[in-house]
């Protein structure tokens, strides 16, 4: 089995490039740094530096160690970290990532709340329609409109998302009001761009589609590429579209149409990497976006 110690002194020396920086960061002499290395490659049977005048460069075996090496002591000091915070209150940098129309419509009129109940942590808001990579720590946790498949994600259930089709109070009174998804035909339409199709929309075209003739099929007046985007220009009485009910709610001059046809609704997941588990910040946030969803009509 290899030494810890000295595998911790031969990452030193790769980060550094040279025994002696190693030795300065480590607060070890240049020579005993140089034993360090060379005990690990004797035990390894393989040489893990080729000396230049320029410094240390590894070897095909060093880059293999040291990636490993890099990784392991990754997690450890993670796990390090995630146990002493499992003795704390919620503290520390909690990044979080969210759909751009949710996280900017809903989630951010509501974190003021859960900042004065937790002021010793550092939140930062990622807002975006593209799924970050959590295990490689682009984000803490994560809101997504998609179930992850990877195995190493814990996810939650947090709600079902309603969605139906809006429109102003403005654009309906000179325009008329459509009763059923076959009356789409005669109206001006605000769906997605295609191209790409949205990650976190289910069925985005879906109102181009709703009892269309086929042999007449509806072209949008205007494509958006984020679903605020496309709430903005409905109020603006651009046109109709299918909107979540959360982002609609509470605007006095929008309208639900077409009142007895539900769109594709689609659920929300919690999603975090199996290394936050048992992390204090992320289960305090967790519950406050429980008790805040409780409160919200979806």
């Amino acid at each position: 089995m290899m030494d810890w110690d000295k595998l911790r002194v031969f990452l030193a020396v790769a980060d550094a490039g040279s025994f002696t920086h190693a030795g300065d960061n480590l607060h070890l002499s240049q020579s005993a740094v140089s034993r360090q290395i060379g005990a690990l490659e004797e035990s390894l049977n393989a040489a893990l530096f080729n000396r230049h005048a320029r410094g240390l460069i590894l070897t095909e075996q060093g880059e293999l160690l040291y990636r490993n090496v890099r990784d392991m002591a990754g997690r450890l000091n993670e796990t390090e970290a995630l146990i002493a915070e499992s003795k704390q209150k919620p503290e520390g940098p909690l990044v979080v990532s969210a759909p751009t129309g949710l996280g900017s419509s809903w989630l951010t009129p509501r974190i003021g709340e859960f900042l004065k109940k937790f002021p010793d942590i550092d939140v930062s808001l990622i807002f975006t329609d593209d799924q970050l990579d959590l295990g490689m720590r682009e984000a803490d946790v994560a809101i997504r409109l998609i179930e992850p498949t990877q195995p190493d994600l814990i996810r939650r259930s947090l709600m079902t998302i309603h969605n139906h089709v809006y429109g102003s109070t403005d654009y309906v009174r000179q325009h008329g009001m459509p009763k059923t998804p076959g009356d789409l035909d005669g109206h001006r339409l605000v769906t997605f761009t295609d191209h790409p199709p949205p990650p976190v929309f289910v069925n985005a075209d879906w109102i181009l589609t709703a009892g269309a003739n086929d042999s007449r099929p509806r072209t949008p007046v205007l494509r958006v590429n984020s679903v605020y985007g496309i709430f903005r220009a409905v109020r603006s009485s651009v046109g109709l579209a299918l909107l979540p009910d959360y982002l609609v709610d509470g605007n006095a001059n929008m309208v639900r149409v077409l009142s007895e046809t539900d769109g594709p609704a689609m659920t929300a997941y919690f999603v975090y990497p199996e290394t936050l588990r048992k992390s204090a910040r992320v289960a305090v946030f967790r519950d406050f976006l429980i008790h805040k969803i409780g409160e919200t009509r979806f």
